[in-house]
């Protein structure tokens, strides 16, 4: 089951490989970076760590923005939307900067351990709650967990390091509040294992 529509984040893809092809020196975060390590939802937006000298490659390529409230800058092509956070300037939870020293290489991309993919995911769907862009946020950490690529409590213990324990609330109450979840095949039976996996 798809959770957007096939044209539009094939488009995305494209535009990430070009983007790999054209920059490479970056680091994948959110849904397509949980692509790679699960197969499970593909995404719409593509989420960028990058350095100030990238900042200034992409800039060549693209018309962005800087969203000082969000502290981050936005590039647009299309119907793709890519979000670029930069070390001691962007706030995502976890220090860009520290972020960007915990990667590895799949499929040609170099993209964040599992583990800080999880915890950021958290703390996004914290935010967004119960919006159709949080249930994604949902889905995607569930993907992540259930394909063994990504364990929980190693996660929540990386929360705990950077003092955002309380962000876990969210998730844990989505948690209960599903009996299945379609999106990743998972009937009642493998949704209450699943969930009972997590909060042991």
């Amino acid at each position: 089951m798809e959770f957007y529509h096939n044209l539009i984040t094939e488009k995305s893809w494209q535009e990430l490989k070009a983007l790999n092809k054209a920059l490479g020196d970056f680091v994948l975060i959110g849904g397509w970076a949980i692509y790679l390590y699960t197969k499970a939802l593909k995404s719409k937006d593509i989420d960028i760590l990058v350095n100030f000298e990238s900042l200034e490659l992409l800039s060549k390529r693209y018309d962005f923005y800087k969203n000082e409230r969000l502290k981050k800058y936005e590039a647009v092509r299309g119907e793709v939307q890519i979000d670029i956070y930069l070390p001691h300037y962007s706030a995502i939870g976890i220090p860009v900067e520290d972020l960007m020293l915990k990667t590895k290489t799949l499929e040609g991309f170099k993209v964040l351990l599992p583990e800080y993919l999880l915890a950021l995911k958290i703390v996004t769907l914290s935010e967004r709650g119960r919006s159709s862009k949080g249930r994604k946020d949902f889905i995607d950490a569930l993907a992540l967990v259930k394909s063994g690529k990504a364990d929980y409590k190693k996660a929540a213990n990386l929360l705990g390091q950077y003092q955002l324990e309380s962000k876990v609330a969210t998730f844990k109450d989505m948690l209960g509040e599903n009996t299945d979840l379609p999106e990743l095949n998972l009937n009642k039976h493998a949704y209450s294992k699943l969930r009972k996996m997590i909060t042991a």
